[in-house]
């Protein structure tokens, strides 16, 4: 039945592509022809006109654009109408698509935690000259999101018979600094090119072309239209106004400047050609304005000034030919299947990927067609796929097309050159630690199976650097070898006041040979060795100073990791849980010849959101450590925002700003309040309540630890931003903490 519907659509489709056709020719109508200019973000005002030039019944034969113009109007041509835009633009994650960032949905928890943790992250390729290079932001996100919406016309084909609407773009050749025209080729591609802004993306090379933003030799291809036919041209544009000498006074303001000056190559010669030209007011807007209130606003701005125009639209269709109650047929009745159901894979192929990532990507994600099993691949898939062969098979770039093929499609998998070096890079400032500094390389090795190197070095007041060696097998584990140094300079609180400085040295070996990760879920059991050299300590507590020899463990660790939360750090829905079980000894059996410490901690929090804004956030949390000895340095602490932040066994406690130690039995309750304002700022109120004794038996009969605080929070592109204000009666007194950036 789906395959008739299909095919009945498919008819209906065909058939007004042919009436809309016949209708330009047997009426005697001349041709129209839509003109979108470039303008980043501003670009979403192109929606807001096309809607009202649907609602007039403005019939549309051809369209041009360049830069957000060329995403729109290639996107228009495809059959996406005016509010099919609408939705897609309101949709996606702009924050995530115009970045280079991992989609870790359906990655590993470390490997999501890693993209939470660094600011900037790049791959390198060593050794030769990496071709995708050339921008701060590579777009493969950007490519792969017009991959998918462009399903079904990612094959090379020709713009002018090959889609709805006859289309064409511009891109700028770099080398030779010549206009580039898309009449033909891959869509995606072409949209890709189109909108390369010099130094921000990366460019696309085709051939011996290296192609950039088509702005930079024609923002408004009005001459464009009329080379294919065009005899009404109707345009729209979205540039600000001419910026004065007293408005150059920053560095952003003079390389805007720079660009819209030479995104005025033809732009007079092509207004000139244009039958009604309609210029958005974007104001207040710049071309990174991707945030959910400005699409809104510049959306509803192009529709306004359209409708302001209604009468000059209305009186156009006597030019073109047409009288007022003339509606095209079939004005995009519908729009192209976006991957929203499978589609039957027919083959498959490899491009560019040596043999053992084939055999990988074959047997993990069961990639294989035979007439027992009938395949099918969806919008998820490819992203996985995708994301797999960059994350899991070390591939800079990764693309999956989709070519229609009798009644399914053969998916072609293609990967670039395969990265060297993956370089993190994070910054940080707090009120406690002042400034911190991280840095990562992930280093893939060209083994049979896969295997990466990953390097971390830490820079401030707790230094740190970490080697790990993980492989991965298609098995459900990922064997992890890891090795770290720890220099750690740590205050330590009594009830509010610093009490003492310790400073020492842990050097650490840890082997996890069984990791399991799926989606949200990751399961470990590992076996570690801790050394630990105290350097020196500033405290009055000599019997303290004595117990703190240098020492070393062997522990047995089982640990389960859980988080399906929605935001990193301000979720609205989902659930974290995190528990481990610890075995701690001297000599792998026992500790001082005698029964080893045991330690068994968890921590859980759910998000309920009560409407669009708030969320409520309980939390219960605790750590119970048993055994005859307990090494102070394994002991239980308190104080700050964050899970093991200072010292590995760290638990936050609101209204404890600094580290403080209590008993070997805690737990605690909390519950938060997570409202948020306007787009990326939060206020955060948070209380809590715990009990601590030396015994679990003597756990409700000790005084409760009670604390409370209040912060605000602006969710920045470079991490967190803000302030805490914080008291408990523990430490009797408020505290103030600033934080700037990642934590980590």
């Amino acid at each position: 039945m789906k395959k008739v519907l299909l095919l009945l659509a498919a008819a209906l489709l065909m058939s007004g592509m042919v009436n809309a056709e016949a209708d330009s020719t047997a009426v005697g109508r001349k041709k129209v022809a839509v003109v979108l200019s470039g303008g980043g973000a501003k670009g979403m005002a192109h929606i807001g006109v096309l809607k009202v030039l649907e609602r007039a019944g403005i019939p549309i034969d051809i369209v041009t654009g360049t830069s957000m113009g060329s995403i729109i109007g290639g996107l228009y041509a495809i059959g996406y109408n005016a509010n099919a835009l609408d939705s897609m633009v309101r949709v996606q994650d702009w924050s995530y698509v115009i970045t280079d960032k991992e989609d870790l949905r359906n990655q590993s928890l470390s490997d999501r935690r890693k993209q939470y943790t660094y600011l900037y992250s790049t791959g390198m390729t060593l050794g030769k000259r990496d071709l995708n290079a050339g921008g701060f932001i590579k777009g493969k996100n950007l490519a792969e999101l017009f991959q998918q919406l462009c399903t079904g016309y990612t094959d090379s084909i020709d713009f002018t018979h090959g889609l709805r609407i006859p289309f064409a773009c511009v891109a700028t050749n770099i080398v030779d600094n010549s206009e580039v025209d898309f009449h033909s080729g891959r869509l995606p591609q072409a949209m890709r090119a189109s909108m390369a802004i010099p130094a921000a993306f990366s460019p696309v090379r085709i051939g011996d072309q290296v192609l950039v933003d088509g702005g930079l030799k024609n923002n408004y291809p009005a001459d464009l239209a009329r080379e294919m036919g065009a005899e009404v041209i109707i345009g729209v544009t979205v540039q600000g106004a001419p910026k004065e000498a007293e408005d150059l006074g920053g560095t952003m303001s003079i390389l805007s400047q720079i660009i819209d000056v030479n995104c005025k190559n033809k732009y007079d010669e092509n207004l000139a050609i244009t039958d009604l030209h309609l210029q958005v007011d974007t104001k207040g807007y710049g071309s990174a304005s991707f945030s959910p209130a400005a699409i809104d606003t510049l959306i509803r701005r192009g529709e306004e000034l359209a409708m302001h125009h209604w009468d000059d639209i209305i009186a156009l269709k006597q030019l073109i030919g047409i009288d007022e109650s003339f509606r095209p047929p079939l004005l995009h009745p519908i729009r192209p299947q976006v991957m929203t159901e499978k589609q039957r894979v027919i083959s498959y192929s490899f491009e560019n990927m040596t043999p053992q990532a084939e055999r990988f990507l074959r047997n993990k994600y069961n990639l294989h067609v035979d007439d027992q099993k009938t395949d099918s691949i969806d919008a998820q898939l490819m992203q996985q796929l995708t994301t797999t062969m960059r994350v899991d098979l070390f591939y800079q770039t990764a693309e999956c097309r989709l070519v229609p093929e009798g009644d399914g499609v053969h998916v072609i998998l293609s990967a670039g050159n395969r990265k060297s070096v993956q370089l993190h890079a994070g910054v940080r400032y707090d009120s406690e630690e002042y400034a911190s500094l991280q840095l990562g390389l992930d280093i893939p090795l060209k083994t049979s199976i896969p295997v990466s190197t990953d390097i971390t070095l830490r820079l401030g007041k707790r230094l740190m650097a970490k080697g790990e060696v993980t492989m991965h097998p298609l098995s459900f584990t990922r064997p992890t070898l890891s090795y770290a140094f720890h220099r750690n300079d740590v205050d330590i609180y009594h009830e509010g006041k610093r009490d003492y400085n310790i400073r020492y040295n842990q050097f650490q070996a840890e082997f996890i040979p069984f990791n399991h990760d799926l989606r949200h879920f990751n399961v470990q059991y590992a076996l570690r060795w801790d050394y630990m050299h105290y350097r020196n300590m500033l405290s009055t507590e000599t019997s303290i100073q004595a117990v703190l020899k240098n020492e070393h463990f062997y522990s047995y660790h089982a640990r389960v990791n859980y988080n399906s939360e929605d935001n990193w750090f301000f979720p609205t829905r989902g659930a974290r849980f995190k528990a481990e079980y610890s075995y701690l000894t001297d000599n792998f059996a026992e500790l001082d010849d005698k029964a080893g410490m045991s330690d068994v901690s968890a921590n859980w929090r759910m998000s309920f959101s009560l409407n669009s804004r708030l969320t409520i956030q309980p939390m219960l949390y605790g750590r119970l450590l048993f055994g005859t000895k307990v090494p102070p340095v394994f002991g239980n602490t308190i104080g700050g925002d964050w899970f093991g932040h200072y010292v590995e066994q760290q638990m936050p406690f609101a209204g404890v700003g600094n580290m403080e130690y209590v008993d070997h039995q805690f737990v605690a309750a909390q519950l938060q309040a997570q409202q948020r304002i306007a787009t990326n700022n939060y206020v955060l109120i948070r209380v809590a309540g715990g009990q601590q004794a030396d015994k679990v038996k003597n756990l409700l009969d000790t005084k409760t630890i009670l604390g409370a605080q209040a912060a605000y929070y602006y969710d920045t592109m470079f991490g967190p931003v803000g302030a805490t204000l914080g008291y408990s009666n523990r430490t009797n007194k408020p505290y103030f903490y600033l934080n700037l950036g990642y934590e980590f």
